[in-house]
């Protein structure tokens, strides 16, 4: 039997694939016109739009590619056939019905047959569900690209994030203060699209004479996302800040976000957070220098000891780097105020549900409790605004 074509061998299949949108666009543009010389006259290549509303769409997707692939360009040459933004591929009501995966099975029957002489096949996809067998296919017989978001679930995410923040701004000349990457960092996101966009905002902004992106500046010009406004008020909630933490309270309430979900997204984590760190450090003799020698020593705890530190999702041990984040601003505490904070925290999410409190009340006079547990604080506690 006569070995099957290897589309690879002759780099006639490309796929561009992963969750952040903006690379996968932007490789892909470039990909497309590097193939097609940068000449697209209407006739000799075809792009095919990937979305899909149902299966039956996914189906018809597929069907229009296959025709594609096998049909050569009128006037003769080479042909790029663009199956763009596939949405059909990922684990979905859609990806997953069976009119979408007779479509997937014969573009893939297709694509294993070997495609007609001069013809190169790229596929784009945010999305592709990995434990299927036309990613198998692809990871086998693509030249394939793979540009995902950076997971902020992970440990050391900001890291990452500032490291391609620097390195685009330095492609634009900026250089950020320490204070203003940071911030950034946190209300940018993990988006390489968004982070684009706002360093070419504050490009534009300093102009040629002033290179330096101050924190004032960022500020000024990058907007505050949800998780952004949840990080900080944490950060606030952990310094003292109390003016700041109400301000963002006030914030986010003004933008319709419940009292429940700030509550429960910002100020419980938080709090919950610094009383671990204070607990761990006054319990056990760990490392604190560095998250690695810290999270490696608590696991190398009896498992008694660690049964009740919160756990990775994947079962591969502690997972404590929130609270790890919290151990400097835990030394401002004591043990007893934490846990006092703590009961204050369970009063006031029970007075949110189940009582009609001003709500805006209710997170105001928690925000001045926790700070007042703070050592050496003795501030009287802030007549909350109406």
């Amino acid at each position: 039997m006569a070995a099957k074509p290897n589309p690879k061998s002759s780099g006639n299949f490309l796929a561009v694939i992963g969750s952040d949108e903006g690379q996968v666009r932007e490789q892909a543009l470039r990909l497309y016109n590097e193939l097609t010389g940068g000449n697209d006259d209407g006739f000799t290549h075809e792009t095919i739009d990937g979305i899909a509303d149902n299966s039956e769409s996914a189906f018809e997707i597929c069907a229009s590619t296959v025709q594609a692939l096998l049909t050569l360009p009128m006037f003769g040459g080479d042909k790029v056939v663009w199956l763009r933004n596939a949405n059909f591929l990922a684990d979905s009501v859609t990806g997953r019905a069976q009119r979408t995966e007779e479509g997937v099975d014969r573009l893939r029957a297709t694509l294993e047959s070997g495609l007609p002489a001069g013809v190169r096949f790229l596929l784009t996809a945010q999305g592709v569900d990995k434990r299927r067998g036309f990613w198998k296919f692809i990871e086998k017989a693509a030249e394939v690209q793979v540009f995902d978001l950076i997971d902020t679930s992970r440990d050391g995410w900001t890291d990452q994030v500032a490291a391609l923040v620097s390195q685009r701004g330095r492609q634009l000349g900026l250089d950020f203060q320490t204070d203003a990457l940071n911030l950034f960092v946190l209300l940018a996101g993990e988006a390489t699209q968004q982070i684009g966009n706002e360093l070419e905002k504050l490009d534009l902004f300093l102009g040629p004479e002033r290179r330096e992106v101050t924190e004032e500046d960022v500020r000024q010009l990058v907007p505050q996302s949800r998780a952004a406004a949840v990080f900080e008020t944490g950060q606030a909630i952990q310094k003292g800040d109390v003016a700041r933490a109400i301000q963002l309270i006030d914030q986010q309430l003004g933008a319709d976000e419940s009292a429940i979900g700030i509550m429960r997204a910002s100020i419980i984590s938080t709090v919950r957070n610094l009383f671990m760190a204070k607990l761990i450090g006054e319990n056990f003799k760990v490392p604190t220098g560095s998250y690695s020698a810290f999270s490696g020593a608590l696991n190398r705890l009896p498992e008694a000891d660690r049964a009740w530190l919160p756990q990775k999702k994947d079962g591969s041990g502690v997972n404590v780097y929130p609270i790890f984040l919290c151990l400097p601003m835990a030394a401002s505490f004591e043990l007893a105020g934490l846990q006092a904070v703590l009961e204050a925290t369970l009063k006031a999410d029970q007075a949110l549900v189940t009582t009609g409190l001003d709500h805006r009340l209710v997170l105001h006079r928690l925000i001045a409790e926790v700070a007042a547990a703070r050592k050496g604080s003795n501030k009287p506690m802030p007549r909350s605004r109406r």
